[in-house]
Parts: C-alpha cells; structure tokens; sequence
C-alpha cells in the first residue's frame, strides 16, 4: 500500500463525514476538501520521474483540481472559476496521457465517451442556465476526451488500467454533480460525488510508476 494512502483515506473519509453531518458549517469542510487533495498531489510526488513530462502535466492537473476544489467551496460565486480550473486540469491530463500514445489512437473508446457525453449534456441541458451553457459544453468536452485518451493510454500498453479506470471515475462523478445541480437533488450527493472524484484523483496520480532509485 502506498504510503499516503492511510492519511488519505481518513482525511477523505473526514471531509466527507463534516459536510454531511454539518452541511452549515465551512471551516471543518474548507479544510479537509483540499486537504485530502493535497496528499494527492503529494502522492503523486512521490511517483515518476523528476523532469518526466507526463509526471509534470499530471502535476499541474492536480494543483488545477486543488485550484477548483476551493473555489467550489462557494458553490455559487466559485463555480465558473471551478469550471475554468478544472477544464484546465483535463487538458492538462490530456497532455499527459498523449506523451507516447497518439491523441485518438483507440476510437472505440472516443466514440463510447462521446455517446456518453451527450446523454449527459442531452438530460442536463434544460436545467443549465443560458449563461453557463458554453463553458459547460466546452468542460464535457475536454472531460470526455481526456477519458476517452486515458482508455486510450491503457489499450496501447503505456500505463496500466488505473489511468482509465480514474478517466472514467472522473466523468462519473462529475455527472454526478451536475445532475445534482442542473437535473435532480440526489440523496447523499456529497458522498458519491467526492468519493468518485477522489478515487479518480488517486488513480490517475498511479498511473506515474513508483519512483526508482
């Protein structure tokens, strides 16, 4: 087990536990959220290859995430500044998971997500409100393609099935989160949309290989 992953796992399990059991109350929360992140970020420190291009994208993608997990602390003031911050963390795993694999090279994968994209958007759409309509357009997008590219990654034999698995984690929970907000209030939203996003951090931050000696 990696190092991390006990403090992880417990400041996740926290954050969690403190919006669900104190929805009012910020601190606690405000804490924890980009605590937990942060020992992704730290988890994935510790992997790859200083100088490594895919370890510095994947990098750069989770301080953008942490970028975006405080500003939705203020679920409406912060939430197009999350958006912004996290459409750029996509692109930044996008960049990654093309090091050595060919944007596209396994189209099966491109043309499953992109079906699933605009399912997603198709029942969302009613509830976006007009002005965020092309930022969100333009988030699934770019959250769809880096899926679809991290599936890619995988069938070419460059990282293993963790990177898809967390491509596709992170789509789950966002859609998660949307249809909380845009389509229908879901019981206990908090808890399957920050333990999917969570685990898809974790594993796209595996996908760089142990640090040799």
């Amino acid at each position: 087990m990696p190092r991390l992953a006990p403090a992880f796992l417990l400041s996740a399990v926290a954050a969690i536990a403190s919006h669900l059991a104190w929805p009012d109350a910020f601190w606690p929360y405000a804490l924890l959220k980009p605590l937990t992140t942060v020992l992704v970020i730290a988890h994935a420190w510790r992997r790859g290859q200083p100088g490594d291009t895919r370890r510095r994208a994947l990098l750069a993608g989770l301080v953008l995430s942490l970028l975006g997990d405080v500003a939705l602390l203020w679920p409406q003031q912060g939430f197009l500044p999350g958006l912004v911050a996290f459409l750029l963390a996509h692109l930044a795993y996008l960049y990654a998971f093309t090091r050595g694999v060919r944007f596209g090279a396994w189209p099966l994968a491109f043309v499953g997500y992109a079906l699933l994209a605009a399912g997603v958007l198709t029942l969302l759409w009613p509830g976006v409100p007009p002005g965020l309509r092309a930022p969100v357009v333009a988030y699934v997008l770019c959250l769809a393609a880096m899926a679809a590219q991290t599936a890619s990654a995988w069938h070419a034999g460059r990282t293993g099935v963790v990177a898809a698995l967390g491509g596709a984690l992170f789509l789950t929970s966002d859609a998660l989160l949307a249809t909380n907000r845009f389509h229908t209030p879901l019981p206990l939203a908090t808890l399957w949309v920050l333990a999917t996003y969570w685990a898809a951090q974790w594993l796209i931050a595996s996908a760089l290989p142990p640090r040799r000696a």
